[in-house]
């Protein structure tokens, strides 16, 4: 199952990806973190000694290479975008799977398995939009066969950014993490707009609540879409000051409250029905929403030919 983090920048949306990457690796459970998120600090928020690996963004030629596959409708590596959906003889990948686009850009951080598209740089100044980068995680999603009990979390951009491409999208639950204040329940009606247009349904987190007043103006302001809250939390100053310990099992001296809510995001996940159909549609309407916009033009070619009718990853069978 797929999981976005999304709000607006200082909300502790961060914070939260990595709380529930580490409460689901706790568990046993088979779990990927992914930072989408300009600025990265996953690997920091989730605490421990990194094992960093080459990022995702850096490396795109290579990841179109793999996926492509035995695709007949893609000419070539080249002429795959960022939104180019898979068919018939791509290369479809499990979550942590033995292939190698896992075993090149999987690292660890706190005992998380861990992928990242890489920092804006310098190079990129003037020149590139993050998005270029982004478009590694949305073609890894479109070609990933993730099932019931497999999770993949990702740190997306930071406020309205996370709409810019059709990666928002891609997800099965979408956790919006908001703070009790007019600024950050106001990004919840922005993205509530944006998502109800493509029947995505999002579930806001409060986060930084302190007292009964707080509580009480999150559910004033978004009513049913809150699905719980957590509070202030001492153990996460401590954690990002380095001193809560590493392990995922030292979750443990989490608030009580605070492991309840990471325990009510987990049920929100595996309560929610797989929607195989619904993926892949979005993916091929916003494939060809950038074939009409500018691939076409930009490449000379008809992308929209790369769209396999009736094709339905892990639901069609290979030839």
């Amino acid at each position: 199952m797929r999981i976005a983090f999304v709000g607006k920048g200082g909300s502790g949306k961060t914070t939260l990806s990595a709380l529930f990457s580490r409460h689901l690796a706790c568990s046993g459970a088979p779990v990927l973190a992914i930072d989408g998120d300009i600025n990265q600090h996953l690997a920091e928020a989730l605490g421990g000694e990194e094992e960093s690996a080459p990022p995702l963004g850096t490396h795109v030629p290579e990841i179109k290479r793999l996926l492509r596959g035995d695709n007949p409708r893609i000419p070539s590596p080249e002429a795959m975008i960022k939104t180019t959906p898979p068919g018939r003889g791509s290369r479809l990948l499990r979550p942590l799977g033995d292939d190698e686009l896992h075993a090149r850009h999987v690292g660890r951080a706190g005992g998380v398995p861990l992928m990242v598209t890489g920092e804006f740089d310098e190079s990129d100044l003037g020149v590139a939009c993050y998005h270029s980068k982004l478009g590694a995680v949305e073609l890894y999603l479109n070609h990933l066969l993730d099932g019931p009990g497999e999770y993949v979390v990702v740190d997306m951009t930071a406020g309205a950014d996370a709409f810019a491409s059709g990666l928002f999208t891609r997800f099965d639950v979408t956790f919006l993490v908001a703070e009790p204040t007019r600024k950050g329940v106001s990004v919840h009606r922005q993205y509530r707009d944006h998502a109800d247009r493509f029947g995505i349904r999002i579930a806001v987190v409060g986060n930084k609540v302190t007292c009964e007043d707080d509580l009480l103006f999150l559910k004033e302001q978004v009513g049913d879409d809150l699905l719980t809250h957590l509070v202030h939390s001492p153990w996460v100053r401590a954690a990002e000051q380095g001193r809560a310990g590493s392990r995922p099992d030292a979750l443990a001296s989490l608030e009580p409250h605070n492991r309840h809510a990471l325990g009510v995001l987990r049920e929100a996940v595996d309560s929610r029905p797989r929607d195989l159909d619904r993926l892949h549609r979005h993916a091929v309407e916003f494939h060809l929403r950038n074939v009409r916009a500018w691939a076409d033009a930009r490449t000379g070619e008809d992308l929209a030919a790369q769209v396999d009718p009736d094709y339905v990853p892990g639901r069609t069978a290979q030839p």
